[in-house]
């Protein structure tokens, strides 16, 4: 049954690469868009692989010190792999989108930011474990992080997140994950 999952992984993780370089080319014409690469462990040993396209709209204001702050849009596809004995579902597929709201510093060949911004996923199932269900396939998922972007061009980033998903109490029970990310992205 391992090896069985194990391919399937290596399915999934050949699938998100062939949709970034298949995406990427076709958004090379704009400065304004990014692949982001993500992964994550969360509470009741889930894994988690995330790939994210993200638009910057370049919007500016409140120029403080030398930072400013804007926002970002962000749409995710993850996988989550839950390692526990007595997975009911070990594979839940994750989608989602987020406005993220920063505070970055305006110029400079590197660029350190502070994050943070709640969104809506959908998850393809609900029931974790036979002891843990999520209650609804819709998810809040609000986040905080810091990162950096830098190049030349400002063409990559990297961060690390904390995210917490849940319904945010719409229906019970409402066990929620919390996951701590790293990502790396290149903006095109």
């Amino acid at each position: 049954m391992r090896s069985n999952k194990k391919t399937r992984q290596g399915k999934i993780l050949r699938a998100l690469v062939f949709c970034a370089l298949t995406i990427g080319p076709a958004c090379a014409h704009a400065d304004q868009f990014g692949v982001q690469f993500a992964g994550g462990v969360a509470d009741h040993d889930i894994k988690k692989a995330d790939l994210g396209l993200v638009w910057d709209p370049g919007l500016t204001w409140w120029e403080i010190g030398g930072y400013h702050f804007t926002v970002v849009g962000e749409a995710h596809v993850a996988y989550w792999d839950i390692r526990e004995s007595g997975a009911a579902h070990p594979d839940i597929w994750e989608f989602g989108l987020t406005p993220v709201f920063r505070f970055i510093k305006s110029s400079g060949w590197f660029r350190p930011y502070f994050e943070g911004g709640v969104g809506v996923r959908l998850l393809s199932h609900v029931r974790e474990t036979e002891d843990r269900t999520l209650s609804s396939s819709f998810q809040f998922a609000d986040m905080l992080g810091v990162g950096a972007q830098f190049g030349e061009h400002q063409q990559y980033q990297a961060g690390m997140r904390f995210q917490h998903v849940s319904n945010g109490g719409l229906e019970h029970p409402n066990p929620g994950a919390n996951f701590g990310e790293v990502y790396l992205q290149y903006n095109f």
